[in-house]
C-alpha cells in the first residue's frame, strides 16, 4: 500500500494530504494537526520514514538559525531512504531565484545558493540540499486560496497598492499546488526541481484591483514603498521582480493549473 509521510501539515500540505487520502493512500504527518510529534517522537518519526514509500517535507528553514530542522534531525535516515529508491519531495519557494528584474526564470536558472548572488538565502540553501538528496523540489510562488487571498485582504482593509511600475509576481492557487504534487507522487516523477506557478505573472496591484471589482469597492490609493511602511519581510518581497515559467511541470508531470491566472482563481473564491 502506498504510504506518504508529510513533515509539517500546514495550509498547503493539508490539501495534499486530503487529495492523497481520497486516492486511497495512507498518510501520516508531523505537526500540530498531524499524528506524529516532530520534536518529541524521534524514534516513531524515524520508523515512519522507514515504512513510508513516499516522504514530503513542507517545513521551511528555521527563521532564527536558517537551518532545515528536518534535514538536521533526519538527514541520514532520509538519505538512506533516497538511496533505497524511495520518493522524496520538498516544498520550496521561487524566492530561491532572487531578483531577476522582471525576466523569466525556469528550473535551469541558477539559484542564489548556486551562484552566490545577494544576501544569504536559507530557503535557497535548503532547496539545494534537498536536490542533492535526490528529492523532487517544488518551487512555489505566492500561494493563495480559501481564506488567504486578495479578496480577504480587501475585506479586512489590509490590501495595498504599491507604486512600482513594471513590478510583477507569479502566484499559484493552493489546489493547483496539490494537483501538481499529486501528479508527481502518482506518476513517479524524476528527481529535480519543478516550478508550480500559474500562467500569468502580474503585478500585485492588478490582483488587488480585480478583487475590488468583484467586491464592488474602490481600490486602495497608490502608495510608495516608503509611505506603505511595510515590514522588513514584506519590503523584501517587493524588492524582487521575476516571471516564473511552468513549462517543465506541464511537460514532465502532465500538470495543467485549474486556475491559469489570478482572474479564474479569484472568481472561483468569490
Amino acid at each position: 500500500m502506498a504510504h506518504l509521510l508529510i513533515f509539517g501539515l500546514g495550509y498547503t500540505a493539508k490539501r495534499i494530504k486530503a487529495a492523497m487520502e481520497a486516492q486511497g493512500w495512507r498518510v501520516d504527518a508531523t505537526g500540530s494537526a498531524g499524528n506524529l510529534d516532530f520534536d518529541d517522537d524521534f524514534e516513531r518519526v524515524r520508523a515512519a520514514i522507514d515504512y513510508s514509500t513516499h516522504i514530503l517535507s513542507s517545513v521551511p528553514p528555521e527563521r532564527v538559525t536558517g537551518g532545515d530542522d528536518v534535514l538536521m534531525t533526519y538527514g541520514a535516515t532520509l538519505q538512506a531512504a533516497s538511496d533505497a529508491g524511495k520518493w522524496i519531495g520538498y516544498l520550496s519557494s521561487t524566492g530561491v531565484y532572487g531578483d531577476r528584474e522582471g525576466a523569466w526564470v525556469d528550473e535551469t536558472t541558477p539559484t542564489i545558493a548556486q551562484n552566490g548572488e545577494g544576501r544569504r538565502n536559507a530557503r535557497a540553501e535548503a532547496d539545494l540540499a534537498w536536490l542533492t538528496l535526490g528529492a523532487r523540489v517544488f518551487r512555489l510562488p505566492g500561494i493563495y486560496g480559501p481564506g488567504r487571498s486578495a479578496l480577504d485582504r480587501v475585506r479586512e482593509g489590509k490590501a495595498r497598492r504599491i507604486d512600482l511600475p513594471g513590478q510583477v509576481f507569479s502566484r499559484v492557487h493552493v489546489d493547483d499546488i496539490a494537483s501538481g504534487v499529486v501528479a508527481a507522487l502518482t506518476g513517479d516523477a524524476p528527481a529535480g526541481a519543478y516550478n508550480l506557478g500559474d500562467d500569468l505573472p502580474a503585478s500585485g496591484n492588478e490582483v488587488t484591483e480585480h478583487a475590488c471589482r468583484l467586491l464592488g469597492v474602490e481600490p486602495p490609493a497608490l502608495e510608495t514603498l516608503e509611505e506603505a511602511n511595510l515590514s522588513e519581510m514584506a519590503r523584501g518581497f517587493y524588492m524582487e521582480n521575476r516571471r516564473v515559467a511552468n513549462g517543465k511541470a506541464k511537460r514532465v508531470l502532465g500538470w495543467q493549473p485549474k486556475y491559469p491566472t489570478y482572474v479564474e482563481g479569484l472568481d472561483s473564491l468569490f
